[in-house]
């Protein structure tokens, strides 16, 4: 008996000198593995991941709508026409003198969301107000020429805009905001 145990400690003698040898308790070795593994762990999220998020993209019939010409000479002095742009209202106004007056005079109106009227039109183009349509409170669309201030009521919370739609009473934290839109000719505007 004393032989077999003689030869099992030579052999766990000679075990822990290859594993000391081959570096197993090397500490650098250790970081080493669980970098690399953790590298391949956020390279496989990442290719699951990936075709989950890029099918929320939208689809080609979308992003065709994704900007619209309109012809501003159906507009009418002093009339509103809504267009759909991105399935949302668009307010395109042709504002009088007066509305235009009224909104110069307001920029230096204690404002929530303050800005001036010239920052709310294209240069040059103070009768024409292209707004998107919606509340900033709660995503109502907002009627004309209800409210306090010559602009829009929002009829469900009592928001109320100015000629320029700015907010200037009630629950909307914001003005309604104003899309990315250009003048293609004297007549013509492409909304997105």
């Amino acid at each position: 008996m004393p032989r077999l145990r003689k030869r099992r400690d030579e052999h766990e003698v000679a075990d822990t000198a290859a594993a000391a040898s081959h570096g197993d308790d090397d500490p650098s070795r250790r970081d080493f593995i669980n970098i690399a593994a953790a590298a391949a762990a956020a390279g496989g999220v990442a290719a699951v991941a990936w075709p989950l998020i890029d099918q929320m993209n939208p689809s080609g019939d979308t992003l065709a709508l994704s900007s619209i010409e309109f012809d501003l000479s159906k507009v009418q002095l002093g009339q509103q026409v809504e267009v759909k742009w991105r399935s949302k209202p668009v307010f395109v106004r042709y504002r009088t003198p007066k509305e235009i007056s009224e909104a110069v005079g307001a920029d230096n109106a204690g404002l929530r969301d303050p800005a001036t009227d010239a920052s709310r039109h294209k240069p040059g183009k103070p009768q024409w107000l292209v707004l998107i349509g919606v509340c900033t409170h709660l995503g109502c669309i907002p009627n004309f020429g209800q409210g306090p201030y010559g602009g829009w009521l929002c009829p469900c919370h009592g928001s109320v805009y100015d000629t320029s739609g700015r907010i200037r009473a009630g629950p909307a934290p914001l003005n309604l905001a104003v899309p990315d839109y250009s003048f293609e000719s004297d007549t013509k505007i492409k909304i997105g």
